[in-house]
């Protein structure tokens, strides 16, 4: 194991998850991890950000201006930036009232500003990038107008983000519009090189799923030699997974890209409050992960089951952002531990 070379990171979803879990790695980049017997560190991070939200600020950003929905994009660059920064606390500003200005925020209009003058949205995220400081790079999913459809078990088509969560009912396929979309290149050329890859915790159907339908992404996944690791969520979402185990958020990850073997599967095991799960269920949310052991059968031997306390403290329940940072890091040194007793002959065991 080379202590001494940065790795490359691609990190893929969207919405509250992403920005946690880059919170959380961010620390890495450029320095040693505390705790890390290896020295791992990160040479670059990278985040490929879903671009299907038509709700709320974005959405109405989006319908007057015809520009990607900022939003998830906009978190990811706070989440990658010095949080004590005032410019970190301006993009976070969301205006009172329910004037024109009302519900918007300042991050979403410095975006849409930045797009009109520069003409490419892409160049936007990237000068805003720098304006934050962010310590890694951000990449809309596509550049693409798409908007997701889902039909239901009934047979009945949904069309938006947006209509999707409200709608309460079993999803049956989900697809976007149009379907052939395209990645950038950047966005392919990380994917490539990362040394690894993780994908989630985000809405299952909203927020994780939308990036593997882009065109070619899945299989570059597939065919890259990253270590890839897939986070799974906590609890169930109304609206998109309620009734879902753990193992059905991972079986509905493969019928879309059955091509992707994870070498990890993080599960969440630590229980949450009584006073949490019971303010969850008020709206039909429930925690995940602490008694499904069947997720084994749907990889197989050649992923591993990886359980651990990574919950954050507080009333809302929420990954711990350093919690999956140091998680990430003991995946990737059993991953090379591993790799380094079969190439002597000793074959440690994960763990």
């Amino acid at each position: 194991m080379n202590a001494n070379r940065g790795l490359n990171l691609v990190a893929i979803g969207g919405g509250t998850g992403l920005s946690t879990l880059l919170s959380g790695l961010k620390a890495l980049v450029g320095s040693r991890v505390e705790h890390s017997s290896s020295g791992v560190w990160l040479e670059s991070l990278s985040a490929v950000v879903t671009v299907s939200d038509d709700g709320g600020s974005s959405g109405r950003l989006r319908d007057e201006l015809q520009m990607l929905p900022p939003g998830d994009i906009r978190n990811c660059m706070v989440a990658l930036s010095e949080d004590s920064t005032l410019l970190a606390r301006l993009f976070r500003y969301r205006f009172p009232g329910t004037g024109e200005l009302g519900g918007h925020s300042f991050g979403n209009l410095f975006l849409a500003a930045l797009t009109s003058v520069t003409g490419d949205f892409t160049e936007a995220v990237r000068l805003s990038s720098e304006v934050l400081a962010s310590k890694g790079r951000i990449y809309p999913a596509t550049l693409n107008d798409v908007r997701l459809v889902a039909e239901y078990e009934d047979g009945t088509e949904v069309r938006g983000e947006s209509k999707i969560t409200a709608s309460r009912k079993a999803i049956a396929h989900l697809r976007l519009e149009p379907e052939h979309c395209l990645p950038l290149p950047e966005t392919l050329a990380a994917i490539h090189h990362a040394d690894i890859i993780t994908i989630g915790p985000g809405s299952l159907y909203t927020s994780i799923l939308p990036n593997l339908l882009v065109h070619r992404v899945a299989h570059e996944i597939s065919a890259s030699q990253a270590l890839k690791i897939y986070v799974c969520n906590l609890m169930t979402q109304p609206g998109e997974t309620e009734g879902y185990t753990a193992r059905q958020h991972l079986e509905t990850v493969k019928t879309y890209a059955s091509d992707i073997n994870f070498d990890y599967v993080l599960v969440n095991d630590r229980a949450i409050s009584d006073e949490q799960a019971r303010l969850y269920a008020i709206d039909g949310a429930y925690q995940i992960g602490l008694r499904d052991h069947l997720m084994e059968k749907v990889f197989g031997a050649e992923t591993n089951i990886l359980r651990a306390d990574l919950l954050d403290e507080g009333e809302k329940v929420r990954h711990s952002p350093e919690k999956l940072a140091r998680v990430i890091v003991r995946c990737y040194e059993q991953q090379q531990r591993h790799t380094e007793s079969v190439t002597t002959g000793t074959h440690a065991p994960f763990g």
